[in-house]
């Protein structure tokens, strides 16, 4: 009885003094909140440590109840001693722990700023809605930095998009509602930039760069993920903006340059109160800047308050927001048309006339734009995370937009004109549940979603008037461009009424299975359903047309690592889609009007490639060949002109080369090459597009580069020297063999900078078409591209 009575004790001590232990878990971060691993943490007087894992975290256990001092270390960086208090079975979460790097030290280690690539980035988290590595990805992406960004002096969206292989503009924005913002092409096909952060992110103008982190162009047909309604079949534009961290600090800049230019900018961070669970991040930036012709302007102000709340250690939330006021006078763009006899590939006639806008600045068009994003992240367990995502748009045209269009003798361009009131609103709602779990030994990194989006187009634009005669051979117009003139003209025109509307509702998933360390496999499906009601008004009658349609999307991909993490084949196939609305058609001679559905043009591509990531970091490379294939493509009737027929074919080829560098300390290289054969298969016998290449194809070869070196040591230590450009082939902007071609001449602009950078101020002073060549760009258009401009900037962090 004594001895169980002695056991008895002893247990129940034993329970007691653990029962009086606790334990405290953290994270360690970098200034720019990015975890450190390895780190080593110790309580002070004890036998008690332990290293944080990848994400930064730590957890020790068995803590008796006490004061204590923790002491993190960690190379490169100063150490920190934190003191602390854990009660009688405390489980203690310490704030988020910030490291400062240690100049001194950093100079002695080998791992230092001279192995990091700046202008890669390794990691994504939107290519394929979950985080895996570039070269664990089979599918092809640049990514353009905020740092590159910086460095460029970039003040407008299509100066940053030069920085990735393939890409060219096409359309400059028109500010017009639904599709205003600039057109680019990509792997053969238009597209515009039309994601925010992996969510719809409309415009009708041109992005303001302040708010961007990194610029991801995403290449090939990604139906299987991101839908039909904001994706090209070239591939995809996505804007991922800056987001809040843990500490203070920012920047402030000012740039002003020629034709008017001036801007101000602020990048602003703070922690919200002293429970260090919420951090506010702002950038905001005032642009004005003139025309290189004759007339034209760009006014803005941008806003954009980001917020983080971390309302425990596995739920937190994310609201990005962004308001854009934006006021422009945006030259008419000149149309191509088929019957007009300026389709001699005469370009002399439209240098002649490179300084005429043909508008003036009384006819303005403003463009305001509201984003929302709200996300919220549940870590459900250690190998489940959900994302919940709430995310709305509104954008609006109100003024006047207006283009010209080539007459029949070739020198006469007729000048129209309306005025815009169009609204677009935009609503998405997802849930993804992200997984990184093993099945057996092999590794699964799984992404299952739904998603919900709304379309909403109202339009109340008056109708089209002629407002007068271009004539280009003296450049003169006939045109009255007085606001009070044109409204008068536009006064007996009608005014549009309409709305349209579209749901797509959809449910996709996506899995990385890791067959072996070397070897993955991606497999993804992707389910659309389309529904739209609209209301076609026929003489005597309407008829009401039930716009529902179901697309599949999948996508398959290999990739093998005959070098773990630093060389990687891959291969491909990738699906997109586009649903065609219904139309309306009748008899040749317009009788028996009825409503015609369509089935979805599908768009399949085959792409084999080489990603590398060598030396150290130091040089990224990707090498890759593709085919697309568009099908169900609209074609009109020969017989009928009042009917449409289904089943064109378009295919796109090419080859495109991609290398960031960073040869030496301070040293840093960006490049890329395409080429791009695009064909017209299929087509309605006599229209004249067969075997041609389609003009949305842009220039068949293209080619960007830029390097910059900043002094690391000695006199010069801080100065930096920057030069790059692009090259782009002849560019065929109309293309028919029973109306003729036209051809836009290949160009080479070139680019320098000047810079000084200390700890923390950089100015910087660039000089962009050094040549003051004279370029064009198009799409069915010929449109003049900005001459040699100089501009000087300067930018204090603190």
């Amino acid at each position: 009885m004594i001895k169980k009575l002695i056991i008895l004790v002893i247990l129940f001590s034993t329970s007691l003094i653990s029962a009086q232990k606790g334990s405290i878990t953290g994270k360690i971060v970098t200034q720019k909140n990015s975890p450190i691993s390895n780190v080593n943490i110790i309580i002070k007087k004890t036998n008690k440590g332990t290293i944080s894992n990848h994400s930064g975290a730590f957890k020790i256990e068995n803590v008796q109840s006490g004061n204590y001092n923790l002491s993190i270390t960690y190379i490169g960086y100063k150490s920190k001693l934190i003191p602390f208090t854990v009660e009688e079975g405390q489980k203690l979460k310490l704030p988020k722990i910030i490291l400062i790097q240690n100049q001194e030290q950093l100079n002695q280690i080998i791992v230092n700023s001279n192995k990091k690539n700046k202008f890669s980035t390794k990691e994504s988290v939107y290519v394929s809605k979950m985080p895996l590595a570039d070269i664990e990805n089979p599918q092809v992406y640049n990514s353009i930095s905020s740092e590159l960004l910086k460095e460029q002096v970039v003040t407008n969206l299509n100066d940053a998009i030069k920085n990735a292989t393939g890409v060219t503009r096409l359309w400059e924005s028109t500010g017009r509602g639904g599709d205003g913002a600039e057109y680019y092409s990509l792997r053969g096909f238009a597209v515009q930039p039309t994601l925010l952060n992996g969510l719809p992110g409309l415009n009708n103008g041109g992005l303001d760069p302040s708010n961007i982190e990194r610029i991801e162009v995403i290449k090939g047909p990604s139906g299987t993920l991101y839908g039909s309604s904001l994706i090209s079949y070239g591939g995809l534009i996505n804007v991922v903006t800056k987001q809040p961290y843990e500490t203070f600090g920012g920047e402030i800049s000012y740039t002003s340059g020629t034709y008017g230019l001036n801007r101000v900018t602020a990048d602003i961070n703070t922690p919200l109160g002293d429970s260090n669970d919420t951090f506010l991040r702002i950038n905001t930036a005032y642009h004005t800047e003139n025309s290189f012709q004759d007339a034209g302007m760009n006014n803005s102000f941008y806003f954009a308050p980001s917020l983080k709340f971390i309302a425990n250690e596995k739920l937190s939330f994310i609201v990005n927001t962004e308001i854009l006021k934006r006021k422009s006078v945006n030259a008419p763009m000149l149309f191509l048309s088929g019957s007009t006899a300026i389709l001699d590939n005469n370009i002399d006639i439209f240098e002649k006339n490179y300084k005429n806008s043909f508008t003036s600045n009384n006819l303005s068009i403003e463009n305001p734009t509201f984003n929302l994003q709200a996300q919220a992240l549940y870590k459900l367990s250690d190998t489940w995370t959900s994302q919940t995502v709430f995310s709305t748009g509104k954008t609006t045209a109100d003024g006047y937009y207006s283009y010209l269009w080539g007459s029949t003798d070739g020198n006469a361009i007729n000048h129209y004109i309306s005025k815009l009131n169009n609204e677009t609103k935009t609503i998405d709602i997802q849930q993804n549940f992200i997984g990184d779990f093993k099945i057996g030994k092999l590794r699964n990194r799984l992404v299952v979603g739904l998603d919900y989006f709304n379309t909403n187009l109202r339009n109340n634009a008056t109708g089209w008037n002629l407002l007068g005669q271009v004539t280009l051979d003296d450049g003169l117009s006939t045109s009255i461009l007085s606001q009070s003139a044109v409204d008068n003209l536009l006064a007996v025109t009608s005014v549009s009424n309409t709305e349209a509307e579209q749901e797509t509702y959809s449910a996709y998933f996506s899995d990385v299975l890791n067959l072996t360390p070397t070897l993955s496999a991606m497999v993804s499906l992707r389910v659309d359903l389309f529904k739209g009601n609209e209301v076609y008004v026929f003489q005597g009658g309407d008829d009401e047309t039930n716009d529902d349609q179901t697309a599949f999307s999948p996508k398959f991909g290999l990739v093998y690592q005959p070098i773990k993490d630093k060389l990687s084949l891959f291969t491909n196939y990738m699906n997109g889609f586009s649903n065609v609305s219904p139309q309306e058609v009748s008899d040749a001679d317009g009788t028996n009007p009825t409503i015609k559905s369509f089935d979805p043009e599908k768009a399949n591509q085959f792409e084999v490639g080489m990603k590398a990531n060598l030396f150290k970091n130091k040089l990224s490379a990707t090498v890759s060949y593709y085919n697309i294939n568009v099908s169900n493509k609209l074609m009109a009737d020969p017989n009928n002109v009042n009917n449409t027929l289904q089943g064109g074919e378009v295919e796109s080829k090419g080859l495109e080369l991609s290398f960031i560098a960073s040869p030496v300390k301070g040293w840093n290289i960006i490049t890329g090459f395409s080429h791009n054969n695009s064909e017209v298969l299929k087509e309605t016998e006599g229209a004249g597009y067969l075997g041609l290449r389609p003009i949305a194809a842009g220039p068949e070869d293209l080619f960007n580069f830029w390097t910059s070196y900043t002094a690391q040591s000695g006199r010069l230590k801080g100065f930096g020297i920057g030069f790059g450009g692009n090259y782009a082939s002849e560019n065929k902007v109309f293309n028919n063999t029973n109306t003729g071609s036209f051809e836009l001449p290949s160009y080479t602009t070139l680019n320098t900078s000047l810079s000084y950078t200390e700890e923390k101020v950089t100015v910087i002073l660039k000089l962009d078409n050094i040549a003051n060549k004279k370029y064009f760009s198009g799409w069915s258009t010929v449109a003049p591209q900005k001459l040699r401009s100089i501009s000087a900037s300067m930018r204090y962090r603190f």
